[in-house]
């Protein structure tokens, strides 16, 4: 209501041909383009996160709790991880020395 009282005051002071109605149809209409947008870019990134994961998972030893772990922890490629440091790869939860030891002959 309040929304409408200010759609046609500004028509008024500005004296603009468009209605209230149009104006508020026009703002409807982007905020419903806004939000789709947000949803698409959020499933999106959803998707990549879970292919990256399932990229981990084909690291000898690593596997599903292992990868997430180490996307979550910046291990968003192979490459990365068989890169990383000893130290930095321990420092991620459910990882142990034996995977560690596995990660490094790959080098």
């Amino acid at each position: 209501m309040i929304s409408k009282f200010l759609s046609k005051l500004k028509s008024i002071l500005f004296k603009s041909a468009v209605s209230p109605e149009t104006s508020l149809k026009i703002e409807k209409k982007a905020a419903k383009s806004a939000k789709t947008k947000t949803k698409t870019k959020t499933k999106s990134k959803l998707v990549n996160s879970k292919k990256n994961i399932e990229t981990l998972t084909t690291l000898p030893g690593v596997g599903a709790k292992s990868a997430k772990a180490l996307y979550e922890a910046g291990f968003k490629t192979t490459k990365a991880v068989i890169a990383a440091d000893e130290k930095d790869l321990l420092a991620v939860s459910g990882v142990g020395i034996n995977l560690v030891k596995k990660l490094k002959k790959l080098k």
